[in-house]
Formats: structure tokens, C-alpha cells, sequence
């Protein structure tokens, strides 16, 4: 049984957890401008705020960011696969697709429900906070509206997204290839798009490393014992005259 004293000191620390006031007004925000299109969130005291919104209100998240929230400096929009690679490891040998191969999606901050979704972090440089907002990307229409109108930065984000994991923006002015030739199949950062390059050449990082000799200390030169000697008598002497 645990002593009353040790039992309070427990409540105390509970009541301790850190809190980032600052954000969770912003979260509310979000909340209130937003209601049940906001699905998740997650905080990083002192760094981040995390919002995860519906698919349908992807772009209205990004404009409450922009018109009521300040964040009007654009960084980045981008898409991750939560798919585990089927393929397994490049580093290792033997690569053949498994029988069974693992599905389970994780999800990161703020949760999700699809395998694919988009991010984009905006920033209000004045009060010197930041927020990233996220969607699921429906599965069925793989989907969401462009934050072009938003933020003219987003052009070439939303393009490599939709190049890079095939994911589509309603309303992009022109979603065409940034890298890949224009008949280029598949969609690289997918997790199921196949590396062959890797399978055919192993990866470059795979070497025998000769392993660093252990530190040892280092050898005194011949003579230093002598000459550490002549220094401390040449110090200590005078002139006899």
C-alpha cells in the first residue's frame, strides 16, 4: 500500500506535466473555426503544434492559418507513404517480396486513417510560432484541394507530391513533372515502387570498412626524456660568472 505522503507527491508531479499555452490557444482556434473537421492534434511544448484536419477541409485549414492566424510565410508541403516497404530492407540480401508483407500503418502526430497523407508547415515569422496541418488523402479518390490560391509557393510542393506519390490537387493550375521524364511510370516515393536500381547494384553504402585502430597512447619520441631533462636544468641554472 502506498504511503499518503508518496501518494501526494505522485498527484503533485501529475500535476506537473509541461504546457505550451501559447499553442493550445492556437489549437482552439483551429477548433473553433474549424469544429469536427479538426480530427487530431498533438503538441511539442516550446516547438510545434501539430493540427490534422479532414481531406474536405484541407484547404480551409490552410486558410485559417493564413487569415486568422498569421502564418503567412509558406515552408514546405510535401505527402508521406506510411506503408511499410514491402520489399524490406535494401541493405540486406537476397530482396524478394514476401508472402505476407507488413501492412500495419502508423501515423505519426495528430493519428490518421489513410496510408497517404499531406502536410504542409506554415509559419508566423512576427510571434515567431509555427504550425504543420495534415489530411488523410482518401483512398478512393486520392485527393485534396490545392493550396495554390493560398500560397503561391505551394506550385511546385503540390507538383512533386503529385509526381512523387501520385497524389492529386484539385485546383493546381498545371500539375506536370518536375523530375521524372514525362512518360515515367509509377511514383517513386511510394513504398511499394520497387528500387531496382538498388536490387541490380547493391547500395553504395554496403562496404568492408577496415575498422579504426584502437586509441592508444601515443609513443614518446626518442629522447624526449633526455631533452625534457636539459629543458628543466637549463631553466633551473644561472651563470656561474
Amino acid at each position: 500500500m502506498v504511503p499518503p505522503a508518496e501518494a501526494g507527491s505522485d498527484e503533485a508531479e501529475a500535476d506537473e506535466v509541461p504546457r505550451d499555452e501559447a499553442r493550445e490557444a492556437l489549437r482552439d482556434r483551429f477548433a473553433a473555426e474549424l469544429g469536427v473537421a479538426v480530427v487530431g492534434s498533438h503538441i511539442t511544448v516550446g516547438r510545434t503544434l501539430w493540427v490534422r484536419v479532414t481531406a474536405e477541409a484541407w484547404r480551409t485549414a490552410g486558410q485559417v492559418a493564413r487569415d486568422h492566424l498569421d502564418c503567412r510565410w509558406f515552408d514546405f508541403l510535401s505527402a508521406i507513404d506510411w506503408l511499410p516497404s514491402p520489399w524490406g530492407r535494401y541493405e540486406d540480401d537476397g530482396l524478394a517480396l514476401p508472402p505476407d508483407p507488413d501492412t500495419t500503418l502508423t501515423s505519426g502526430y495528430g493519428g490518421g486513417d489513410s496510408r497517404f497523407q499531406v502536410l504542409a508547415r506554415v509559419v508566423d515569422v512576427a510571434a515567431g510560432h509555427d504550425i504543420i496541418l495534415k489530411a488523410d488523402v482518401p483512398d478512393d479518390t486520392m485527393s485534396v484541394a490545392s493550396w495554390v490560391p493560398l500560397y503561391d509557393g505551394a506550385d511546385w510542393h503540390e507538383r512533386e507530391a503529385w509526381e512523387m506519390f501520385g497524389i492529386g490537387f484539385e485546383g493546381h493550375p498545371g500539375l506536370r513533372h518536375i523530375y521524372l521524364p514525362g512518360d515515367f511510370e509509377g511514383n517513386p516515393l511510394r513504398k511499394d515502387f520497387p528500387l531496382l536500381a538498388r536490387i541490380v547494384k547493391p547500395w553504395p553504402g554496403i562496404i568492408d570498412v577496415e575498422p579504426m585502430p584502437a586509441d592508444e597512447e601515443p609513443e614518446e619520441a626518442p629522447g624526449a626524456e633526455d631533452d625534457s631533462a636539459t629543458d628543466g636544468a637549463d631553466a633551473g641554472g644561472g651563470d656561474d660568472t
